[in-house]
């Protein structure tokens, strides 16, 4: 196992895990199907489509604009239970080759666990799931497209200061260029701060449930990524993420009694708490949900 990622790239593995290594079984109660823990995507508000089907656009949505979708290998950093990497092995573009080698990247063995035995039953080999940062990840070939979902929010603590955050996330676009294929692009979420004169309390995020993590600001975004990558497209969906809190916290609802058997009430309320707050982020302003399409420069 590879835990030799530079401290001053965030949250530690064991941090990582004190999340994501809660219980495949906890996150199974109030996850929709695909098992996507990230915002999913309406067409927009008077959308009236399930959880998992605006989950499934959002896994469309990064295909097509990382060109997943068509590229014969593709890295998926953060790939969580894996549904990103198994679609770009099942929904490709029309005349697209197959997908030859789709790597995914956790610092969750449980995350692992589960994705490797998924891919494994939908009989798809040349899916890798490994537990690795993606400092340390070298691979042999550049990829066709790279798909980080989730994963940027974990990659400074909340005592570095702008310019330290902004060398840090610089460092991840220049390991993503450097192991992208030439003019290929990457697709990036992540949560981020709203307004950047407003004081966001981030305690019910950060304390109780990303220990070892903190939020981006866009600009300090655009400043990593000057230079490296030209950012073709940026949008705000802080509404679906508001959305998408709401619902998981109505299934958490729903089956609380079978939560707390598992995990216990200390813990279930912690993520009653934190859904809570998060969609009252999202609604408020306070938080952003940055979905981006960058070309490698």
């Amino acid at each position: 196992m590879i835990e030799s990622r530079p401290e001053a790239t965030g949250a530690s593995p064991k941090a990582i895990r004190a999340h994501y290594d809660v219980g495949n079984d906890f996150y199974r109660l109030w996850l929709e199907e695909t098992m996507t823990y990230s915002s999913a995507m309406w067409r927009d508000e008077n959308d009236t489509g399930s959880l998992a089907d605006a989950q499934r656009r959002k896994i469309d949505w990064h295909l097509r604009h990382s060109g997943a979708d068509t590229a014969t290998t593709v890295l998926d950093i953060g790939c969580g239970w894996g549904a990103t990497l198994r679609a770009a092995a099942q929904a490709r573009a029309p005349d697209a080759p197959p997908l030859l080698r789709g790597v995914g990247l956790t610092l969750s063995d449980a995350q692992a666990e589960l994705g490797r035995l998924l891919a494994t039953q939908a009989r798809l080999p040349q899916i890798e799931i490994r537990i690795e940062g993606w400092a340390d990840h070298r691979p042999a070939e550049p990829y066709g497209a790279i798909i980080s979902v989730g994963a940027f929010e974990h990659f400074t603590k909340p005592a570095d200061a702008s310019p330290t955050k902004i060398a840090i996330y610089r460092e991840f676009f220049a390991r993503c260029r450097d192991i992208l294929a030439p003019e290929a692009r990457m697709t990036l979420q992540t949560i981020a701060y709203g307004d950047p004169d407003d004081e966001v309390p981030a305690g019910p995020l950060v304390e109780d449930i990303f220990p070892e993590s903190e939020l981006p600001r866009l600009p300090e975004i655009l400043a990593a990524a000057n230079g490296l990558f030209e950012i073709e497209l940026y949008r705000n969906d802080r509404r679906d993420y508001g959305r998408t809190c709401e619902l998981w916290a109505a299934n958490l609802k729903a089956r609380r009694l079978e939560a707390v058997e598992l995990v216990g009430k200390d813990q279930t309320r912690r993520y009653e708490r934190y859904l809570k707050f998060a969609a009252w982020g999202f609604w408020s302003h306070r938080l952003h949900l940055l979905r981006f399409r960058l070309k490698r420069r």
